[in-house]
């Protein structure tokens, strides 16, 4: 398996990506393909995993509003370490751009996830997607 940078604009890789979202983070909740994807997307940083030719874990960071603004691993990838794995470097990769702290909505359910890579929770409840979430916040410089 390989952790890898992909550039969405050039790189094929990138439908896997979009249909390992749609899999895991839209379908679930009964919503379309059409919400996947977010403004600003082919600038955000695409952190991925593969294992040959298969999208099984991304995460991305939109430099515009400061935020990891989407994560996904493949349901058959999950509790193996590959989604802190795919943090890791994607803190890495902001934090040697300058990004002092990174920011995110995560769903109720993966709250202690985070918490276990030294986010923490900000404010109170609220319903993004029709799910639960919390804002969460870390600081990297």
């Amino acid at each position: 398996m390989e952790v890898v940078v992909l550039d969405p604009r050039t790189d094929p890789r990138y439908a896997g990506e979009l249909d390992l979202r749609y899999r895991v983070l839209r379908a679930p909740l009964g919503l379309g393909r059409d919400r996947v994807g977010f403004d600003g997307e082919v600038e955000a940083l695409h952190v991925v995993a593969t294992d040959g030719p298969a999208v099984v874990g991304c995460v991305l960071f939109d430099f515009a509003s400061g935020r990891l603004r989407a994560m996904a691993v493949d349901p058959s990838r999950q509790r193996t370490g590959l989604g802190a794995r795919l943090v890791h470097r994607l803190e890495r990769e902001i934090a040697a751009r300058g990004v002092a702290e990174v920011a995110l909505h995560a769903r109720a359910g993966v709250v202690g996830f985070y918490e276990r890579l030294g986010y923490a929770v900000r404010g109170e409840p609220f319903e993004e997607v029709g799910v639960t979430h919390r804002h969460m916040a870390k600081a990297l410089l």
